[in-house]
């Protein structure tokens, strides 16, 4: 059993966050704590011109209410929304926050990445703890 369990989540249509929520429930220790974590990619300034100026705090506000929803029933769980690159943001979150499993979905692969998404790769190669994929 774990005591501390991260579970980035991406809303992507091929995700299952409540898939992975229901696997932190079953892993966690009795007292172990589960964070529930969005990474928000920075957009490039060219991409975001075009969008209104309140975009980014009403997709953060979003995210917000979704992972909100999704810890809802879950005792000594929290959310947290950051700005960053994913596998990378995941990973140091994991290291700075002594993470001793994370659970994170993986999309169907195609040609291009074979086994796994490429933020699941990334974050199964370079994890310093236990990671559980859920396809």
């Amino acid at each position: 059993m774990y005591t501390n369990i991260l579970v980035p989540v991406s809303f992507e249509a091929d995700r299952n966050a409540q898939g992975a929520m229901e696997i932190a429930k079953a892993l966690r220790a009795q007292g172990g704590k589960i964070t529930c974590l969005h990474v928000m990619e920075v957009l490039p300034k060219y991409a975001t011109e075009f969008l209104p100026s309140d975009h980014l705090e009403k997709a953060r506000a979003d995210i917000v209410d979704s992972l909100g929803s999704l810890i809802a029933d879950i005792p000594d769980a929290t959310t947290l929304v950051v700005d960053g690159h994913s596998a990378r943001t995941i990973l140091e979150h994991a290291s700075d926050n002594a993470n001793d499993l994370i659970i994170i979905a993986s999309h169907q692969p195609g040609m291009q990445d074979y086994l796994l998404g490429s933020t699941a790769a990334k974050v199964v190669r370079h994890a310093k703890c236990a990671v559980h994929v859920l396809r």
